[in-house]
């Protein structure tokens, strides 16, 4: 039935492995859709978890298949937990996304794990998830699926900037939305900082203590991936076959390594804000937490940088995969062919209810 409120919880997972985030929201559609966030909470992995998350594209089909039970059971359980801690009584959908396993839509595959049928009886509620795959079927990228809600909940900026495992960005052009993958962020950065120990750059302070490597910077700029136009995605197989052996031959010390991988980022991204002069730019994510890398956006760059508040630096993600999934209930657009590459717009994610029964 379409409606004009909502309560739903908004589930999301990304590539940097910093968590699950939980979101309980309302949402009201009036002439513009609004929301008030009432709840949020990102669930840390364990260490057991991180190593299966981060092994993910190694595993073969049959064993991604039962991690990809386990993983459902835990989402289930973490969203569960969730709800109880809350109190939450009144929940239209859970809308997640699930965590990505593979993604190489070239060869029409992706796959997110935690999307199992199963969620929805094991939690008691409606979910809306999997937005992925009939993108990717349509002949899209799949991927990203945030800029549609970046339109219709962030409209006054020029550009959201989403500094996550990667950097995405969203902006209207001739009144169309494009989006696309600019880079690799928290997946690089993470990944090297942990080498020596530390989950992450605490506000990039080791690589505010680097050095940059000019060849290496060259190199990064170099690579194929941006001299091509959108629509545009990055996997994290292509972080580990194309990025992470490049770096690696320069055998650098973990902190000359951060600084010149900000550098890559900051230059790839002002790139492309700076394609429109004196526009605002909207930067959420982790990666907004690394004061190092946004001081050299912001020295690159000839835009306004806005960092909004915590609660949206954290969880707008998950804000807008909530969204995406109200937009699935009431069968409208949740995809855009001018993201994604699709044949057509579309409105994309499986529902699940739980009192019906699935069979694989």
């Amino acid at each position: 039935m379409i409606k004009n409120e909502y309560y739903v919880i908004g589930v999301m997972s990304g590539t940097s492995l910093d968590g699950i985030d939980l979101l309980y929201a309302r949402f009201k559609y009036g002439k513009n859709w609004d929301f008030d966030i009432i709840k949020a909470e990102t669930i840390k992995y364990d260490e057991d978890w991180n190593g299966k998350l981060e092994n993910l594209v190694n595993l073969s089909i049959e064993e991604l298949k039962l991690i990809d039970k386990e993983y459902t059971h835990l989402l289930a359980n973490v969203i569960s937990t969730f709800i109880a801690k809350y109190k939450i009584k009144c929940i239209d959908a859970i809308c997640s996304h699930g965590h990505t396993a593979y993604h190489q839509p070239e060869n029409k595959l992706t796959y997110q794990i935690g999307n199992q049928p199963i969620i929805s009886k094991l939690v008691g509620q409606t979910v809306v998830c999997d937005f992925r795959i009939q993108d990717v079927e349509l002949g899209g990228q799949g991927a990203p699926l945030v800029p549609i809600g970046d339109k219709l909940l962030f409209p006054n900026y020029d550009f959201c900037l989403n500094l996550g495992g990667f950097a995405n960005l969203s902006v209207d052009i001739n009144n169309e939305r494009i989006a696309f993958d600019v880079c690799p962020v928290n997946i690089l950065l993470n990944y090297y900082v942990k080498k020596i120990g530390y989950d992450f750059d605490d506000k990039g302070k080791m690589a505010s203590q680097g050095k940059q490597n000019d060849e290496l910077l060259s190199k990064l700029n170099d690579l194929e991936f941006y001299r091509k136009s959108y629509p545009k995605s990055l996997g994290l197989e292509w972080v580990k076959t194309s990025v992470i052996p490049l770096i690696d031959e320069f055998n650098l010390e973990p902190p000359d390594i951060l600084n010149t991988l900000c550098e890559h980022i900051a230059i790839q991204i002002s790139n492309e804000i700076n394609k429109i002069k004196k526009g605002s730019v909207l930067i959420t994510g982790g990666g907004t937490y690394n004061d190092y890398l946004i001081n050299r956006i912001k020295s690159f760059s000839q835009n306004e940088i806005e960092v909004p508040s915590k609660q949206i630096i954290d969880f707008k993600e998950a804000l807008i995969f909530a969204l995406l999934g109200i937009l699935r209930l009431r069968k409208e657009t949740n995809c855009l062919k001018s993201v994604t590459g699709a044949s057509k717009d579309h409105s994309s994610g499986n529902i699940f209810y739980p009192h019906k029964i699935y069979i694989n």
